[in-house]
């Protein structure tokens, strides 16, 4: 017998498990790309910025129009037939994007800047067929924008005080404040990132992602950054949205949510469907897989019977 000190032999084999995975995560990093923050799309691309927070202040961006669980627009409602489990669930997450995005960060920006105080007052107090016009005109104007110097330069129009707030609102995403904005929910824990991962996915995060093959159209639920494999497991949730009729369908998330709901009911229920719980034994692909042990059992019973005694007559 000799002693044998597991405790220690596990400290010592723990310890360098440690250390050896400390250094290759120095040495080697992480394969994925840091992530996309407000302050980087807006320093990056400052016209694009604004072109995205005047949808939001307009009313016109994809959010703007959403429905639930963020608002009560259709533009994004998915269903079956007369069924919407999105719209059943409601508002549980209510973002006013014109105010989270453009008017409540100016209105914290105005407590110590009288300009922008004046700027943001001229524009509320406005009445809404005059906001409407100030907004069309500096959008239009945007579309010939050029950014420098962490400003967006636009031709002179009639857009009231527009200019001087997307100005300073840039201002405020190219410092990195804006995401501190988004991110505070007034909780212990700031860390729900849902309002800048909204902002973002108007322009920044499908543009992002196009340049990685990451979009759904390059079944990029499955890809990865670089050359690195992806969720290959995710295959059967995203062929759905590659074949008819869920890839021409507006309901094509809602469709394949049941199609996946009905397969792993019946994977479930595999073994008390009659008929289909007995589908393996009439395939017998289980006799393929097992081929060689069937063929060994079948040698065996041959050479048993070869060297049985003769019967006593």
């Amino acid at each position: 017998m000799m002693p044998y000190d597991l405790i220690r032999e596990g400290l010592v084999a723990l310890l360098l498990v440690f250390v050896l995975t400390v250094a290759l995560a120095g040495f080697l990093s992480s394969p994925d790309e840091p992530p996309l923050t407000l302050q980087q799309y807006a320093q990056q691309n400052p016209v694009g910025f604004v072109t995205t927070a005047m949808k939001e202040l307009s009313g016109t961006s994809i959010i703007a129009q959403y429905g639930p669980p963020y608002n009560q627009g259709t533009g994004s409602v998915q269903s079956i037939g007369p069924i919407s489990l999105q719209q059943a669930a409601g508002v549980t997450i209510p973002i006013d994007v014109a105010h989270v995005y453009v008017l409540d960060p100016l209105a914290i920006a105005a407590q110590s800047d009288p300009q922008v105080a004046t700027a943001l007052q001229m524009f509320t107090q406005a009445e809404a067929q005059q906001q409407a016009a100030w907004e069309s005109t500096y959008t239009k104007a945007l579309g010939t924008a050029t950014g420098s110097n962490g400003h967006v330069v636009v031709p002179n129009g009639d857009d009231g005080p527009l200019p001087a707030l997307m100005d300073h609102l840039l201002t405020l995403g190219t410092s990195g404040a804006l995401d501190g904005l988004l991110l505070s929910s007034g909780g212990f824990y700031q860390n729900d990132f849902t309002k800048p991962l909204l902002f973002l996915s108007e322009d920044a995060l499908p543009t992002k992602a196009a340049q990685f093959n990451l979009l759904g159209s390059q079944w990029g639920v499955m890809n990865e950054t670089g050359n690195y494999p992806g969720q290959a497991w995710l295959w059967l949730y995203t062929f759905w949205y590659q074949v008819p009729p869920y890839n021409t369908s507006t309901n094509a998330d809602a469709l394949v949510l049941v199609t996946m709901g009905i397969l792993t009911a019946l994977l479930t229920l595999f073994p008390y469907l009659p008929l289909l719980n007995r589908l393996p034994y009439y395939l017998g692909v289980h006799r393929l897989i097992w081929r060689e042990y069937y063929h060994d059992v079948r040698v065996e019973a041959h050479r048993s019977a070869d060297t049985s005694p003769a019967p006593v007559p």
